[in-house]
């Protein structure tokens, strides 16, 4: 395999985590008589870029199906991380009702809604029908199509070029991501600016955040890799932040090389610099993800078989992709956890990718009153312990695998 952005050839070894379904890809109660297709699930990484990629077995139009479940709104944090964002944004670079504003990957407008009310002009692009039906009904336009260059040339040529484009937690999801960054210089106005955010590498090798490896994840990335990618689109970085989303992630501020007019902030060679002094540009730092991966399982499993042999009953919170890479890397069935709850109506009803395990309401959690809570999407935890406070009652306690199992 050659690497997604440079086309170098991959031989480094990130991490193989066996085969897994699609993380998204919900099982209906008729869907468990058939078979689910399994896909190798592994990360190389280019020694060239350092852009950190899985293989390549499943195209994003089978990842991201028209009934595609994920919607963004089912959080409140990362509803109030967007509101929070828009405010800034928008005093930042002065937007008002002469602007235009488009967010590509837009899922149910949890984050175009904000903009929308400031009054602001806005349009989303979102390909899953399910999402942009949930974004139609806040009153934002959606065009349902993947971005790539040709949809910005359109969009460009029809007038709608932009003052800002916003990209969440869209741009590790692209397998074309040369083709896909091209379109945002061909979209936004010369002086237009574009802010991207991505869970950060370093804080997942750090944190032994593994479970965040999923098909629909096409790139892990660094500033190191997004800022080489950038540059070779027609793209420049001239400021970044670490934020706290996701476990640690960056929001990179960019702007078209050949007519933006903001300057390089001094924020941009810090980071850098912080990649290049844990070594993100060297073979070594990969070397051992795969046996923090390990023992995170071994310990989940421990943990899980512990508490079947003394009679307690575990139960998990959120069908969230990344717990079903946990739960299928660790061979987890329905004897170890029974059911998941999930806020997300167009979950409940429906059976996990490859464990099968059925997903509730999180209602029934007060009627079995289970001994544990395993938050299975940790970056969350927070707001998660803060709804289930009432397990309490009965002495329930709250646990995580990731950075490393902990009863809460």
């Amino acid at each position: 395999m050659k690497c997604r952005h440079c086309k170098a050839e991959l031989t480094l070894r990130f991490i193989d985590l066996g085969t897994a379904p699609p993380s998204n890809a919900y099982l209906s109660l008729e869907q468990l008589k058939a078979l689910e297709k399994w896909f190798p699930l592994r990360v190389l990484v280019c020694t060239n870029c350092w852009l950190a990629q899985t293989e390549d077995y499943a195209g994003a139009e089978e990842l991201f199906a028209p009934d595609y479940a994920y919607f963004s709104s089912y959080s409140t944090t990362w509803l109030a991380h967007a509101k929070e964002y828009v405010a800034k944004i928008a005093e930042r670079f002065n937007l008002n009702r002469n602007s235009m504003v488009v967010e590509i990957a837009a899922n149910d407008g949890y984050l175009l809604q904000y903009v929308k009310e400031r009054g602001i002009p806005c349009y989303g692009v979102e390909p899953t029908a399910s999402t942009a039906v949930a974004a139609r009904a806040k009153g934002i336009y959606i065009i349902e199509e993947f971005f790539g260059v040709s949809l910005a040339e359109r969009l460009a040529k029809d007038g709608r070029q932009a003052d800002l484009i916003i990209a969440n937690n869209v741009l590790a999801h692209v397998p074309d991501i040369n083709g896909f960054v091209s379109g945002f210089a061909r979209l936004l106005k010369p002086r237009g600016v574009a802010t991207f955010e991505f869970p950060h590498l370093l804080r997942m090798v750090a944190e032994s955040q593994f479970d965040t490896i999923y098909h629909e994840h096409y790139s892990y990335l660094s500033l190191t890799a997004v800022d080489s990618i950038l540059r070779a689109n027609g793209i420049e970085v001239f400021d970044v932040e670490e934020i706290p989303t996701h476990g640690g992630s960056l929001r990179v501020y960019a702007q078209r090389k050949a007519t933006g007019k903001n300057p390089i902030h001094n924020r941009v060679a810090g980071v850098l610099f912080d990649e290049a002094d844990a070594g993100i540009s060297s073979a070594d730092y990969y070397q051992v993800f795969q046996t923090k991966a390990n023992q995170i399982k071994n310990d989940f499993l421990v943990f899980l078989i512990q508490a079947w042999s003394s009679g307690k009953q575990v139960i998990g919170y959120g069908a969230a992709a990344k717990g079903n890479t946990l739960l299928n890397f660790a061979g987890v069935k329905c004897d170890l956890i029974p059911y998941v709850v999930d806020r997300n109506p167009a979950k409940q009803g429906l059976f996990l990718p490859g464990s099968r395990i059925p997903i509730e309401h999180p209602d029934k959690i007060r009627q079995t009153k289970p001994e544990y809570v395993f938050i299975l999407p940790w970056n969350i935890k927070e707001e998660v312990m803060e709804q289930m406070s009432f397990i309490r009652e009965w002495g329930g306690k709250f646990v995580i695998a990731v950075p490393d199992v902990q009863v809460l």
